[in-house]
C-alpha cells in the first residue's frame, strides 16, 4: 500500500510538474498577458528592387549592359533580378508578371516585342511598381522613362558612310530586325531621310525575325541567285550580326569586300572585318554609358517618385520621357581613337591583320 501512495504521489508531481513548465512556455511566448500573440513581420530595409528582363543574349552588347547596369545599381544600393526571355514574348510577359509579384520598385525591360506589353505593364504600374523602356520603346504602354540612344541618328550614321563610298548614285539593299523592335523603324527612318537628296534606290527591304542573323545568311544568297551573283552597290545591316552572315554569304561568292556593308553595335568580330576591309563602318554605341545612366535614372525615379526628363517622345498614345544618347560613326579611320582601349583590345581587334 506504502507503495502504491508512493508511486501515485511520484504520478501527481510528475503531471505538476509539466503543467507548471507549460505555464512557463506559455507566457514566455504570450508575454503572461491576456493579448493574442503576435508574429511580427519582416521589416523593409529599405533596399531598392529592380527586374530586369532581357529579350535575349543573342546580341552580344546585351550581356554588357547587364553587367554594367547590375554593378552600377549595386553600387547605389540596390538589388537587380535578371531574367532572360529568350526571344519568347509569353516568356517575358510572365517575368514581369513575377516581379510584379514579388512587389520590386521597378522593372526594365528590354522588349522582346514591343508591341505585345502594354497590358502586363498596366498591371505592374496598379501595382504602383515603375517600367522602363531600356533600349527599345514599348508601344502604347506609358512607361515611365524611355532610355536609349538616338535610333535616328543611327540611321542617318549609315546612310552617310554609303554615300561617302558611292556617291549619291547606287543600287543598295536593305536587311533589317524586326518591325516589333521600334528602334528599326526608327533607323530606317533617320537612313531614308538622309538618302532622300540623292539617287540612291532602295532595291529590296528584308526584315530578320527575332533578329536572328541566320535569316540575312539565308536572304543574301537568295538574292545573289536571283542577280547572277551580283552583289549591290551597298547593304545596310540592322547590326552587326546580320552584317556578320551577310559578309559570310558574300565570302562563299567571293565578293566580300567589293560592296560597302554597314552595322551598329561595335561588336569584336565586326571591327575586325572593319580592319580587315570586309565591313565598312558599325555604329558604336556606349553601351556602359547607356547602362549606368539607366541604372541611376531607376533608382532616381524610385526614391524621388519622378524625374524631370531631357526630351519626350511619343509610343504611340502616351508622350515617354525620353534620355537619348548620342551614337558614333566607326570605320577603320577613326578605329583606334574610338574603340581601342575604350571598347575593346587592339590586340582582338587588329588579331587577323599584320601591324
Amino acid at each position: 500500500m506504502l507503495l502504491h501512495c508512493l508511486s501515485l504521489r511520484k504520478k501527481k508531481i510528475q503531471k505538476v510538474m509539466s503543467l507548471f513548465l507549460c505555464a512557463v512556455i506559455i507566457c514566455t511566448f504570450a508575454s503572461c498577458g491576456n493579448t493574442e500573440t503576435q508574429i511580427q513581420p519582416e521589416e523593409d530595409d529599405g533596399t531598392i528592387e529592380i527586374g530586369f528582363t532581357f529579350d535575349s543574349f543573342i546580341i552580344e552588347r546585351w550581356e554588357r549592359d547587364r553587367d554594367v547596369f547590375v554593378a552600377r545599381a549595386h553600387e547605389l544600393g540596390a538589388e537587380v533580378n535578371v531574367q532572360n526571355a529568350n526571344g519568347d514574348v509569353e516568356a517575358q510577359i510572365s517575368q514581369i508578371e513575377y516581379f510584379i509579384d514579388k512587389k520590386v520598385d521597378a522593372i526594365v525591360v528590354v522588349a522582346v516585342d514591343c508591341t505585345a506589353l502594354a497590358n502586363v505593364i498596366a498591371k505592374a504600374h496598379r501595382a504602383g511598381i515603375k517600367v522602363i523602356s531600356y533600349d527599345r520603346l514599348v508601344s502604347d504602354a506609358n512607361t515611365d522613362l524611355y532610355i536609349s540612344f538616338d535610333n535616328q541618328k543611327v540611321g542617318d550614321l549609315m546612310a552617310g558612310s554609303i554615300i561617302s563610298q558611292i556617291g549619291k548614285e547606287g543600287n543598295i539593299v536593305m536587311i533589317n530586325g524586326p518591325l516589333t523592335d521600334t528602334n528599326v523603324p526608327a533607323v530606317i527612318e533617320g537612313f531614308e531621310k538622309r538618302l532622300r537628296p540623292g539617287r540612291i534606290t532602295v532595291e529590296d527591304t528584308y526584315y530578320c525575325n527575332g533578329w536572328r542573323p541566320e535569316y540575312a545568311f539565308d536572304y543574301m544568297n537568295r538574292y545573289l541567285a536571283d542577280h547572277d551573283g551580283a552583289a549591290p552597290d551597298a547593304i545596310m545591316c540592322g547590326n552587326d550580326s546580320i552584317a556578320g552572315q551577310t559578309i559570310k554569304a558574300l565570302s562563299e561568292h567571293k565578293l566580300a569586300g567589293t560592296c560597302i556593308v554597314t552595322g551598329q553595335d561595335a561588336d569584336l568580330d565586326a571591327c575586325q572585318r572593319i580592319v580587315e576591309g570586309t565591313q565598312y563602318m558599325t555604329v558604336y554605341k556606349p553601351v556602359e554609358k547607356l547602362a549606368q545612366r539607366a541604372a541611376e535614372l531607376t533608382v532616381e525615379m524610385v526614391a524621388q517618385g519622378r524625374i524631370v526628363p531631357e526630351d519626350t517622345i511619343s509610343d504611340g498614345i502616351y508622350m515617354i520621357p525620353y534620355e537619348k544618347l548620342e551614337p558614333i560613326e566607326v570605320t577603320a579611320k577613326n578605329m583606334d581613337e574610338v574603340i581601342i582601349g575604350t571598347f575593346h583590345q587592339r590586340s582582338e581587334v587588329y588579331l587577323n591583320v599584320d601591324h
